[in-house]
């Protein structure tokens, strides 16, 4: 039981720091970036700061995914994913994998050549969008970590 314990409180600070850099980010560097450079300049200072951020989301969300599957595994859980009335761990895993894609393939492979293209013709809709997927990612991270509290407390 020791490591279970180990184990969620390894999650919750993982989390802790990934969806807090993710609020961090879009609540305060893309707007002071979007104030401060011009429409030319902002997605090149956005990948700088992302690029140092990108390593500490990659480490948490890695960690959260472990330890998440390990308390999976340790409970003998696994049924709770075909249970209803567990929606808000499935909202969990939606949001962890969506994560974990952009980060360890969308955006190393496909995402970064095609903002830097379309940053060339078009660097103020380029830096729009960004900030748009960030707000969007923001808000689902919220919304599941709202849930999954109030859900393994028994709230849902």
């Amino acid at each position: 039981m020791e490591k279970l314990i180990v184990a969620r409180a390894l999650h919750v600070l993982g989390v802790v720091l990934w969806i807090g850099g993710v609020a961090l980010v879009t609540s305060a560097l893309l707007p002071a970036i979007r104030d401060f450079s011009s429409a030319e300049e902002r997605v090149g200072i956005f990948e700088r700061i992302e690029y140092r951020f990108a390593r500490q989301a990659r480490f948490t969300t890695l960690l959260t995914g472990i330890t998440g599957f390990y308390m999976l595994y340790a409970l003998d859980a696994w049924d709770r994913y075909t249970t209803l009335s567990f929606w808000w761990l499935h909202l969990m895993t939606f949001t962890w994998l969506i994560f974990t894609i952009m980060l360890f393939i969308l955006e190393p492979l496909v995402l970064k050549r095609k903002l830097q293209e379309r940053a060339q013709s078009a660097p103020a809709q380029t830096f729009a969008i960004i900030t748009r997927m960030h707000w969007f990612l923001l808000i689902l991270s919220l919304i599941t970590v709202v849930c999954a509290v109030a859900g393994s407390h028994g709230g849902l």
